[in-house]
């Protein structure tokens, strides 16, 4: 947690205007960035107090110019030592600023927490900007993580990160398919770093457009089954996947992780578990998705142990029946779910010739245990 400014250490002048008990007026001035006599770190530090001030006009001024700040103001305050807070504030002002960032990171007192969300929200730059400290990296793995999971991270620069980890044994708990990925490197060239993209970072960027230009119903999928119960691809689909097929597999776990819910329902097929499980576990994962895949007869058993793992997807009465009724589903997996269904779906079932003996078996039993 970043913590908060001591008035006290700053200015006498800066004190008076930060106090409690100053002319509303004066802290309105200040809010605004206009305090004569007040060196510009301090002056930032006052705005960033008065950002939480009780007065509603004081309190309003210094959001607003903390959104913006002056550039004579920023400029005026990069040569000193910053306090954690001002250098937050100024750092999510500056989110395009690679100039200022480039100064705050620099800063021997920035917060991690303020590093990791820049790493979180920032664009290509700035992420190419933190990826250059491997020693800060290290120390506070969080950042690679967030750095990951940023769109705007090229996918060459996610590739040496995850190799930076996973050359020093740092276990990237923040991303779920963090070992598949390490596997994954391991068959891959490691790209140098680069002041320009490289083709794949194009061809990844190219994808998230292709992919956001077929975004379509939350429960809507990818494939339908023809008469004889054969997946077929739909047609609008085909340059997506024609996209995703030439990746490898550390591109496809990243878009698998990071991409959008048609990617997803692609991956999710992929013949390679490693890439298919990336895609059931992306945080980015909704229901309408998990019930999709939880019915489909032809996802891996991998996937569906992993749906079965997940309390949050259990929640879910539909993905519970799906699970059991599917017959790739684990049998001990099923069996242990059958308990959950209603009598009506226990006796469907018992009698179905789609499920597997030992779990029609098991509804046999619970639907006798529910007659005594």
């Amino acid at each position: 947690m970043i913590p908060p400014i001591d008035v006290a250490a700053l200015s006498p002048a800066a004190q008076k205007i930060a106090a409690p008990t100053a002319p509303e007026k004066l802290q309105e001035m200040a809010a605004k960035g206009i305090a004569p006599g007040v060196r510009p770190a301090d002056l930032l530090a006052v705005i960033v107090v008065l950002s939480g001030s009780e007065r509603d006009g004081v309190r309003t001024a210094a959001r607003k110019t903390l959104a913006a700040p002056p550039d004579q103001l920023v400029s005026g305050a990069l040569s000193a030592d910053l306090h954690p807070a001002v250098i937050d504030a100024l750092a999510r002002a500056s989110l395009e600023r690679r100039d200022v960032l480039d100064k705050l990171l620099a800063m021997p007192r920035v917060d991690m927490e303020t590093v990791e969300d820049l790493a979180k929200r920032g664009s290509e730059a700035v992420a190419e900007l933190i990826a250059t400290n491997e020693e800060r990296l290290l120390a506070h793995p969080r950042i690679i993580e967030q750095l990951y999971l940023n769109k705007n991270t090229r996918m060459s620069t996610s590739d040496r990160l995850i190799d930076l980890a996973s050359r020093n044994g740092v276990a990237l708990t923040g991303i779920p398919a963090f070992k598949e990925l390490t596997l994954a490197l391991e068959n891959e060239l490691i790209p140098e770093p680069s002041d320009e993209p490289t083709p794949d970072d194009l061809l990844f960027q190219e994808t998230e457009e292709i992919a956001q230009a077929l975004a379509g119903a939350p429960d809507e999928d990818t494939h339908h089954e023809d008469d004889e119960g054969q997946e077929i691809l739909k047609e609008r689909f085909l340059p997506l996947y024609k996209r995703l097929a030439s990746m490898t597999m550390s591109q496809k776990i990243r878009r698998a992780m990071l991409g959008s819910k048609e990617e997803r329902m692609l991956l999710v097929r992929d013949a390679n578990r490693s890439v298919a499980s990336a895609a059931i576990r992306s945080p980015l994962t909704q229901e309408p998705e998990v019930v999709l895949i939880s019915r489909n007869r032809n996802i891996s058993d991998e996937v569906l142990r992993v749906i079965s793992a997940s309390p949050e997807w259990l929640k879910s009465y539909q993905v519970k029946r799906n699970l059991v009724e599917n017959p790739k589903t684990p049998v001990s997996v099923a069996s242990k779910l059958v308990q959950h269904l209603r009598e009506s779906d226990l006796k469907n079932v018992a009698k179905s010739k789609n499920v597997t003996g030992p779990v029609k078996d098991a509804a046999r039993r619970h639907l006798d245990r529910r007659k005594t």
